[in-house]
């Protein structure tokens, strides 16, 4: 089974040099694999299936071929882009996976999540987090006008962004004790996540065989993570790129 991840693009109009970059990722290495893992913030603002941003055609077009191709597409919600839902998941050939999916490999069981949940610390964005996740306020939102759903988008991501720039790394980085709470409940050595745009490979997590991942997000740079028999190998590549993917071989476990 060879296995791609990518997470943390923020794909938007206003970036098209994201879009063209993952174009290229689709077309010239995801059809290499038996699967192709977007695990969360794929998207910088999801604000309702009846509102997928039309910038983004190209990206919902190559998805629908890659997936027709015999290319499963595996989708786990992120921070951004949590209201992704089943409608846009079956337009888009796209498999929707739990906020913690477990999967089988070569290199032994492997837990997947965006990562966001591993940030325990910081109190507030976990309370604002319960709040958005439960369905009934999932389904309240979605019932308002799109002009204003796009208004409180616009607002919770400036607020966001500002809170952020003032917290402490610690606080916005996965608790150490989130980590550990999680492998030893699950009893696994690797976890593989985004979320915290600090990619690494940490070892001695949760035990001293435990790993974690964490997958680089897209902005001067575009990151991918590769699994197969042989190994698990993070690749990063300069943004933005002409006509092909130049990558340079960042971590190796």
């Amino acid at each position: 089974m060879r296995r791609l991840f990518i997470a943390d693009l923020h794909l938007h109009e206003q970036r098209p040099e994201l879009t063209r970059a993952l174009l290229l990722l689709l077309e010239q290495k995801a059809t290499r694999f038996d699967e192709l893992y977007l695990l969360g913030d794929i998207f910088d603002t999801w604000v309702g299936d009846d509102a997928a941003p039309e910038s983004l055609a190209p990206v919902y077009l190559a998805l629908r071929r890659l997936s027709a191709a015999g290319t499963r597409v595996l989708f786990q919600h992120g921070n951004r882009d949590f209201l992704f839902g089943q409608e846009a998941a079956t337009r888009l050939g796209v498999t929707l996976l739990p906020e913690v999916a477990r999967v089988e490999s070569a290199q032994g069981p492997v837990l997947l999540l965006h990562g966001d949940q591993l940030c325990t610390a910081d109190r507030a964005y976990q309370q604002f987090r319960r709040q958005v996740r439960r369905p009934e306020w999932q389904r309240a939102f979605l019932a308002r006008p799109l002009a204003e759903r796009v208004a409180i988008a616009q607002r919770l991501r400036a607020t966001s962004r500002s809170e952020t720039a003032e917290k402490p790394e610690a606080i916005t980085d996965a608790s150490p004790s989130a980590i550990t709470t999680l492998m030893q409940r699950e009893q696994v050595a690797l976890i593989i996540h985004g979320h915290t745009h600090r990619p690494a490979l940490h070892r001695r997590q949760g035990s001293p065989l435990g790993v974690r991942i964490v997958l680089g997000n897209w902005d001067r740079e575009g990151w991918y993570l590769e699994m197969d028999p042989q190994g698990v190998r993070q690749y990063a590549f300069e943004l933005p790129v002409a006509n092909r993917l130049h990558s340079v071989l960042r971590q190796q476990l």
